[in-house]
């Protein structure tokens, strides 16, 4: 699926390391995904020609295991990884989304989310550090997705959103998909649109908020077996928070 835009990676033992790491860890285990985006991040398998592509390759490789490579979403979900400022200038990851990531489903959707911060704490980037205007054009966001655009599955409360935009520690983002704009938190300079982004919509509310408790399932798990992982300590809080609402 993946070497269908990638051609690069076909025939380079990626197919026998995951196999390997199956006999290792367990069929279809998050941590297959998780190390073999990576060593292909770190291009272990082939070099890449441009800045951070192993990185993303090694994102679209993670979530095609763990979407059994029978969905589009690995290459139309998840469309790009950009790179953003800190206010004190240094380097996040910022994740884009479009709406194919749907057919991924809610827990790994979510889990991509993970997959991208694992990469970014390997790599030494930044978190993600939102200011009051973006964790509110966030929740602004989603509830005019869900009142204009289509009804989410799962609808977060305000204070759910913004618990989780504010904590998240990648920005999760996605290309204009459709053809209105907010009302409100417009013209931000860290969020390239003023359109509605379905993408962010999905993987925020469908995915993540819908399946924290899982996920915090799956990082506890991981970190048992040695992943790092450690911008995550708010998720237990916010599973809690969720429980109480």
């Amino acid at each position: 699926l993946i070497s269908a835009i990638y051609p690069q990676i076909q025939g380079t033992g990626i197919v026998e390391r995951i196999l390997a790491l199956e006999k290792q860890y367990g069929s279809l285990d998050p941590a297959v995904a998780l190390t073999i985006a990576e060593e292909t991040a770190l291009e272990k398998f082939c070099k890449f020609d441009k800045p951070r592509l192993s990185i993303e390759i090694g994102i679209r490789l993670a979530i095609a295991y763990m979407t059994l490579g029978v969905v589009s979403s690995p290459i139309e979900g998840f469309t790009e990884l950009k790179v953003n400022k800190t206010q004190d200038g240094k380097e996040y990851f910022v994740p884009f989304y479009a709406g194919p990531i749907r057919s991924a489903g809610g827990t790994e959707s979510a889990f991509s989310i993970v997959i991208v911060d694992h990469l970014r704490e390997i790599f030494g980037y930044a978190k993600y550090d939102p200011t009051e205007d973006e964790i509110k054009r966030g929740v602004h966001e989603a509830y005019q997705y869900h009142e204009r655009i289509t009804n989410l599955q799962y609808l977060p409360t305000e204070e759910e959103l913004e618990f989780l935009i504010k904590n998240l520690p990648v920005q999760v983002s996605g290309d204009p998909s459709e053809d209105r704009e907010v009302y409100n938190y417009k013209d931000l300079p860290r969020i390239e649109t003023n359109f509605i982004r379905s993408g962010f919509a999905l993987t925020t509310c469908e995915g993540f908020a819908q399946k924290a408790p899982k996920i915090l399932k799956r990082i506890n798990g991981l970190r048992a077996k040695g992943f790092k992982l450690s911008a995550w300590d708010w998720l237990t809080d916010f599973v809690a928070l969720q429980k109480k609402i």
